[in-house]
């Protein structure tokens, strides 16, 4: 599932780089809005996996318990395009006993322009009971961290959050 090693360096932001389908996208050959979701979730499904070796599906089994999807929050800022490929950064901006957020982000291949943002607030759960349970102490260990550091979520409007990832999409882009 996860072991903390004290001695291993965990990154804080992961990236995949993904081609978007001709199934996935509409008429205008744009992705559609509710694929980003799946492109979304399925990077960060495999993001985890390698760079954490965490196995949402042992956490499942071993400690029945699981976090269930609460809140999304997305906005669509350029369209991804049939046969483009694109970049999908995902992090942990925030968590507490028993939520966590995670950021998603998706720019274009070179890391120019930013097209999509997401915020996913997730509560974890019994699976037994399905009824909110505190997090796990190595789960805490996990996000503790894999928590990208200095995001006062919280306190921080989303709109700004998206300023603030433009920049530092256009500040790696120079």
């Amino acid at each position: 599932m996860f072991r903390l090693d004290p001695g291993r360096h965990y990154p804080t932001e992961t990236e995949s780089r993904v081609i978007i389908r001709f199934q996935d996208c509409d008429p205008l050959q744009h992705l559609n809005n509710a694929k980003y979701f799946d492109y979304y979730f399925n990077a960060r499904e495999d993001q985890v996996a390698k760079l954490y070796d965490f196995n949402p599906g042992q956490m499942f089994h071993e400690l029945r318990t699981s976090w269930v999807v609460y809140q999304h929050q997305i906005a669509y800022i350029r369209p991804a395009l049939v046969s483009e490929w694109i970049r999908i950064a995902s992090r942990l901006i925030y968590h507490n006993e028993d939520t966590i957020v995670t950021e998603f982000y998706m720019t274009d291949d070179a890391r120019t322009h930013l097209k999509n943002v997401l915020w996913t607030v997730s509560k974890y759960v019994s699976v037994d009971t399905g009824k909110r349970v505190p997090h796990d102490p190595i789960i805490m260990d996990f996000l503790k961290t894999t928590e990208l550091p200095n995001v006062d979520y919280p306190h921080i409007d989303f709109n700004d959050r998206i300023k603030a990832i433009k920049q530092q999409v256009l500040s790696v882009a120079v």
